[in-house]
Parts: structure tokens; sequence; C-alpha cells
């Protein structure tokens, strides 16, 4: 249930907007869970909040005095209030944090990550397999982390490999071997897929790495030192060998565990540092008593806020469709209690905030202060850094001083083909990697780089000129005056033309710091010093286009190539070079395939077989 409350109260001069009249709106809220919006004037939504009490909590805001500066200046600019009721504070913490996420309203603490956390995934059916996991979680399968990087990620499977032998091989290729893989010769896999283990014990060994994943180490050594025991009295000595090797790597990395963080047990440990008006968040993740890494973050909105209330605000945006470990250690300052209570009740289990950590807890904390600390001078040497890079590129391309966001093109492609092309932006100091974009280019001339070029510049800023987006201070293109000169036909057109616009030339020595710099309406190029600042920002950012653009290029080419391989094969249509990919794992594998393998293909004859193996291999 939505309710809209307009502002009441008596109307005044045709300029000026209605006074709120709060008194009218709380004696109407409900006293149920849900979320609340503060609208300005205009209807642009300024906070959202969640709350186990509307009515309790919206009528705080307008019955305390002691308010903080932002929460006053926040007061004075709503003109209304929306509420939306929910059946449970779970629910409302789940719709806030997706508000929160579109809306990214200027009074909320916002904490951007550009990736999501991976993870280890322990996959379903008869033949389990190990495998690096980003995104949405499947019921099917089991997962351990999140991790802080996908080093610790793929560390944990090498391990695993070692200790376990576990499968890490793609379906396709699981269900397609006729012989065991390197990785069986070099003691990493047990060769589920040519049988070389049964079913029973490949499910003992999955059964023993997730004892190993959670934690229980002790458990898993001492199970395994029993069957050793019972291996040697029953003269089976190979397997007891290797039941003696999986328990000795399995100490050597207990003992590291303990010395690491003195106990098995999964807990996320959480500090935050300020200083200059930026405010950074360090995460340490404990999983299974194992020490994975840290994270740093940086909050937005967040300056001169009080460190309860950014921990709070990074619990809940942070935890949202995440695993919640069941220890969350912290400082003072965090209500422990409806952390536990609203967290808890969204986890599905019993969660325990530790906010005055003793003992090893108290160490892992200190911890996580130091890397906080550390990440916060870090960012604040760089920010220094560009601001006296973008300071000195205002000064020299004579933009004003408030030119903060650059968006970059560049295209790239091979002899025309696959042509993608690149937007890459920096704003506020920093690459926003998450508002980067990628282009595929079509029905151009190939080769065509202007053609490129005005097709992407169109499909991008017509949309801005549409109202959907920001308007750039600062176009970068990657050329010269050529590409200049159509990239301000295509802004005239879309009424941009008030938009600064340089494009990026390499130079006549094509060699970095002779960059020429061609600036829409100037008559020749400029000319900065090799180590010029404004010079250095600007080959940051044209490096980061270049790099995005090739990477898709190269993806789109490959794909294009296999695609077309088994597209000039007559008798190959769509379905048949499905399967055949599908059935070998890729054009590589299918192209190793004999004649017999191809065969066995479903709808592929015996003739047709040899036929695709004659065509693929003819050079």
């Amino acid at each position: 249930m939505t309710v809209d409350c307009a502002a009441a109260g008596a109307a005044g001069n045709a300029e000026k907007p209605p006074a709120f009249d709060s008194a009218a709106f709380i004696a109407n809220l409900p006293n149920l869970p849900g979320v609340y919006r503060m609208l300005s004037a205009a209807g642009d939504v300024l906070y959202v909040g969640k709350a186990r009490d509307l009515k309790k909590r919206v009528s705080s805001y307008f019955q305390k005095t002691a308010l903080s500066p932002r929460i006053v200046m926040m007061l004075s600019q709503t003109a209304n209030v929306e509420i939306t009721v929910t059946g449970s504070e779970s629910e409302a913490l789940i719709l806030e944090n997706n508000l929160i996420k579109s809306l990214a309203p200027r009074y909320n603490i916002l904490f951007r990550d550009d990736k999501s956390y991976p993870y280890l995934m322990v996959s379903g059916g008869d033949f389990p397999r190990l495998g690096f996991h980003r995104g949405a979680l499947e019921k099917s399968s089991r997962y351990f982390g999140p991790f802080p990087h996908s080093g610790a990620v793929r560390e944990s499977i090498q391990l695993l490999q070692r200790v376990f032998r576990l499968r890490t091989c793609e379906d396709s290729v699981f269900n397609n071997r006729s012989r065991p893989c390197l990785l069986h010769q070099i003691r990493r896999c047990s060769a589920p897929c040519v049988g070389l283990i049964d079913r029973a014990a490949y499910a003992e060994d999955v059964s023993n790495a997730r004892l190993f994943l959670e934690g229980r180490s002790d458990e898993l050594i001492k199970a395994l030192s029993e069957r050793m025991r019972q291996a040697a009295d029953a003269l089976a000595f190979e397997q007891a060998a290797m039941l003696r090797d999986q328990i000795q790597s399995l100490s050597r990395m207990a003992q590291r565990q303990h010395a690491d963080v003195g106990t098995d047990q999964d807990a996320d440990v959480i500090a935050v540092a300020s200083d200059h008006g930026l405010v950074c968040v360090n995460l340490v993740m404990i999983r299974g008593g194992r020490h994975l890494g840290d994270r740093s973050l940086f909050a937005q909105n967040a300056k001169d806020q009080p460190p309860g209330e950014i921990l709070q605000a990074f619990i809940a945006q942070h935890y949202l469709e995440r695993l919640v470990p069941p220890v969350i250690v912290t400082a003072q300052g965090s209500d422990a209690g409806e952390v536990e209570r609203f967290l808890g009740e969204y986890a599905g289990h019993r969660i325990h905030v530790v906010v005055r950590p003793t003992g090893d807890r108290r160490a892992w904390f200190e911890m996580a202060e130091k890397n906080a600390r550390q990440a916060l001078k870090q960012r604040l040497s760089e920010q220094s850094t560009q601001e006296v890079r973008l300071g000195a590129l205002r000064e020299s391309l004579g933009l004003p001083d408030v030119t903060s966001r650059i968006e970059c093109f560049d295209v790239s492609h091979t002899a025309g083909e696959a042509t993608v092309a690149s937007c890459v932006v920096y704003d506020r100091f920093d690459m926003r990697h998450a508002e980067y974009r990628r282009y595929n280019i079509g029905e151009v001339t190939p080769g065509d780089d202007f053609a490129a070029m005005k097709q992407v510049l169109s499909r991008r800023y017509s949309r801005v000129a549409g109202g959907e987006g920001v308007v750039p201070d600062l176009i970068l293109i990657d050329g010269g005056k050529g590409q200049v000169s159509t990239a301000a036909g295509v802004l005239a057109e879309l009424g941009l033309n008030d938009v600064a616009l340089a494009g990026v030339a390499k130079g006549p020595e094509r060699k970095p710091g002779l960059e020429e710099l061609w600036i829409a309406g100037r008559a020749g190029p400029i000319h900065l010093a090799p180590d010029h600042a404004g010079l250095h920002l600007i080959q940051q950012i044209r490096d980061e286009a270049h790099r995005f653009a090739i990477t898709g290029h190269r993806a789109r080419r490959a794909k294009t190539r296999v695609t077309s391989t088994l597209e000039g094969i007559g008798g190959i249509g769509a379905k048949r070079r499905r399967e055949l990919l599908a059935r070998f794992g890729g054009l590589k594998g299918v192209m190793g395939a004999s004649i017999e393998d191809l065969a066995q293909v479903a709808g592929i004859s015996r003739r047709l077989a040899e036929k695709i193996y004659r065509e693929l291999h003819a050079a």
C-alpha cells in the first residue's frame, strides 16, 4: 500500500509553495513497518528511510529540536512525504535499499561498489564442481563467501583441488570427455568424468570440502584420521597414504588459520575512518576461520555524519542480496540491537553484533581501522593529484572552474571487422567504471571511423538531449581535426553545441607526450609539454577509453569468428551449430574432435562429420 500525502497548509503567493503540514500528515500515519520518502517541491526524492513504526519514526523528524544541520536543511526543502507500508521490517529494508540504489537521494549516505562480490560455488548434481561465481545465487548450488576479491576465491579453489581433488571443468566439458585431463595427471582432480572415482567416494570428498569451507577443520581432521587408521588396518596402504597427505595439508592450513585469526568462525569486521570530508569503510572478511582479505569503500553524502549512522547505512546496503555471517564486529556508535533485529529477520538466522570487541576480535577491529585509515590516506593523495591535473587541464583549455565530468570516446576494429566504440566517464576526480558503456557499430562502411564516431555520439547524446542522463562538461574524442569536426556536427544537431569538445591525436611521431589537442572552433592544435599535469589526465582517460574499446572489440571479433567458421560449412544450421559447440565446449574443442567424435553428435551423420572435419582442417 502506497500513500501520497500532498503538502497542505495556507496558500501563499503564487511563487512560494505551500508549507508542509506535518501535524496533519503524522496524524494519519499507521503504526506499521514501511518506507518513507521525503520529496522536494519539484517532486525530487530527498531522502529514503525505513521504519519499524512509520508513525513514530516520521514524527521524530518534526518533534525533535536537537536536529543535525543536515536534517534541518532536508526538512526545510521537504514539501511532501510518501510512505509505503510493508509486511515486515525486513521487507522495508529491501525496498529502502532498492529505492536508494535507483534514486540516489541527495541526503542518503550512499555506498557504490562497481563489482559484485565473488563467491566459491559448489554446484549440484551427482559430481559437483568447484567454481568461481559472481551475480545472483541459484538454489541448485551451494555458495561460500562472499570473498573480498577474485584472488581469494581462486586461492581457495586451488587449495581444495590439492586436498580433495574436486573437478573444476564446465559441465559441457565434463559430459564429453573420453580420457582424463591434465589436472588428473598432476593429482588435482580424481577424474569422475571417466569413472575413475565412484559417486559415493566423490560425494564424501565434496562433503569434506564443505566441512573445511565451513571452518570445521578439527572435526574433519579427526574423521580423516579415523579413516586412515581403518585403511591401514585393512592393509589398504595406498588409500591410507592419500588420507595421510590430506591430513597433513589440512593441519598446516589449520595452524596458519589459527595463527591469523585465533578461531574457526565466520565474521565480518567493519571500521570507519574520516578525514577532510571523505569517509572510508573497511570490511575485513573472516570465513571458516580464514582471513580472506579486506575491501575499502568510500561513502557519498556522509560528510560530518556520526559513525553510527554511516555504519548502519553501510550494513543495510551491503548485505542486501548477500549472505550475512553470524557475527559482525564493529565499534561503539551503532545501535547493535536494531541492526541485529532487522538484519536477523532479513537473513533468517540470528546475528550477533559486537560493538565492544575484546581479545582476537579487538585485534581484527584494529586491523580494519588501520586498513581504513591507510585507504583514506591513499585516496586523499590520489585526489590531490587529480585535483592538480584537472585544474591544469581547465587552465590550458580555457574551461570553466566547475568542469568536472569528462566523457571520452574511442573506436576499435580490425580492418573494419567487429567495430566497437567505447565511452568512459571521469567525474569527481576518479574514473566511474559503473557508467562505462560499449556500443556495437553497424550499418557503416567497414573501417569508416568518422561514420562510426558519428553513430556512437548520436546514440549516446540523443537520449541526453531528450532529458535522460547527464550532460558532460567536456567530451574527448580519440582523433584529430576530422573527428572533432564530425563530433561537433552531431552535437550541433542535438542542440548540445555548448558542451566543450576536444580531440586527442597522437601527433606526427605518434609518441606519448607529443599529442595534439584539437579544440572545436579553433583552427590549429594545442601542444602541451610532456610533463604537463593536464596532458597526463588526458592520457589517463584516453588510454582507459582505448583499453575498454579494444577489450570489447576482441570479444566481439572472437564471437563472430566462432560463428562464421561453422556457418561457412554447408549443412550446418543454427541448431547443429549449437549442438556442436555445447558438446565440445567451443570451437577449439570442435576442431580437436575426430570424425568419429563428430558423428556422435545428434543430427551429424558420418558423411557430414567427414565434411566438417575436412573444411575445418582445410588450411
